[in-house]
């Protein structure tokens, strides 16, 4: 595999900067003033970011709407809200932000693209919240890639689902569906041998572009199935993407015949990314067999279905979950 070049891209009202290395960049290319908002492990990836900052506050296992209502109380109400973490910790910068009226900035230590998406949850009872991306992104794949090698297959499959079904809801367009293309040749090539230094740059890489190309496209079945289980069933983020994916694709390639997965070769992609997450099959990853009825019908609820037609509806989400257990 090639070698991953670093760039600094303008994108909008944002500014994402990409590369091995360029952590050490951070505190100078971050705003005065910022509140740091990070966990335990992480904060010892960036040292000096911790350091700089006008405030640290560390970010606990949870969900996203109960962790950033729980922290508005007591976060400064002026300078950037920056995430230091995996998704969940991102996500709660940018609700934060979103409901402070401040930017949010990102640098993530998974896959999990969260930093380049104005997709999360927003504060439990702030009505008036806004969704967000973060202004500043660093992605440095030393940090973003870092994970242990079943942590990171995991995340992988959560960045192959963004690649596979930004292409294919109704919002779907050429350049995002470029960059999923794009993020899934990256996530397949990386996975073809030894994942080195190399490998973890291409996945960097590819969670950046699928997630670029997820925020403009939104999601759908696959996303819905993925995070009921996580919010219903208790699973991973990373792992319930895995578990299901190898289910969801074929679900969505009978909504596209020819254009979602004609060859096979996805699914097949991702039946791997689950075996090394040790994700394959919903048994596997915590999630109790009578729970998949109770995450048919809550997923069945979810609006964002509709953009990944026809409309699945309980009867399709319960036979995909039993497919996958």
């Amino acid at each position: 595999m090639p070698p991953v070049s670093g760039f600094t891209w303008h994108d909008g009202e944002r500014a994402i900067h990409f590369g091995r290395g360029r952590i050490a960049e951070a505190v100078e290319l971050l705003p005065d003033g910022y509140v740091l908002l990070t966990t335990e492990r992480a904060q010892t990836d960036a040292p000096a970011v911790v350091e700089a900052a006008a405030e640290v506050h560390l970010v606990g296992p949870g969900l996203v709407d109960e962790l950033s209502a729980e922290l508005l109380p007591n976060v400064g109400r002026e300078g950037m809200v920056v995430g230091l973490g995996g998704g969940r910790v991102v996500d709660t910068a940018k609700a934060v932000g979103g409901a402070t009226g401040r930017p949010a900035g990102a640098i993530p230590t998974t896959l999990s693209a969260a930093e380049m998406t104005k997709i999360h949850r927003t504060p439990a009872g702030i009505a008036d919240a806004k969704r967000i991306r973060p202004a500043f992104v660093l992605n440095d794949p030393a940090l973003c890639a870092s994970q242990p090698p079943a942590e990171l297959a995991a995340s992988a499959a959560n960045s192959l689902a963004h690649a596979v079904e930004a292409q294919c809801t109704t919002m779907a367009s050429p350049v995002p569906t470029l960059a999923a293309r794009e993020a899934a040749r990256l996530i397949d090539a990386a996975y073809a041998g030894e994942i080195e230094d190399i490998q973890r740059d291409h996945l960097a890489l590819a969670a950046l572009l699928s997630g670029y190309a997820i925020d403009a496209a939104w999601y759908g079945l696959s996303h819905v199935m993925s995070q009921t289980l996580v919010r219903v069933g208790g699973a991973g983020h990373g792992q319930a993407n895995a578990a299901v994916l190898p289910y969801t694709i074929g679900a969505l390639e009978r909504r596209r015949p020819g254009y979602v997965d004609p060859d096979a070769s996805l699914r097949d992609l991702a039946r791997r990314l689950a075996e090394h997450a040790g994700a394959d099959g919903i048994r596997k990853i915590g999630v109790a067999e009578e729970k998949l009825a109770e995450c048919a019908r809550a997923g069945a609820q979810r609006a964002e279905l509709d953009l990944t037609p026809p409309r699945a509806d309980e009867a399709e989400l319960l036979e995909l979950y039993r497919q996958a257990w």
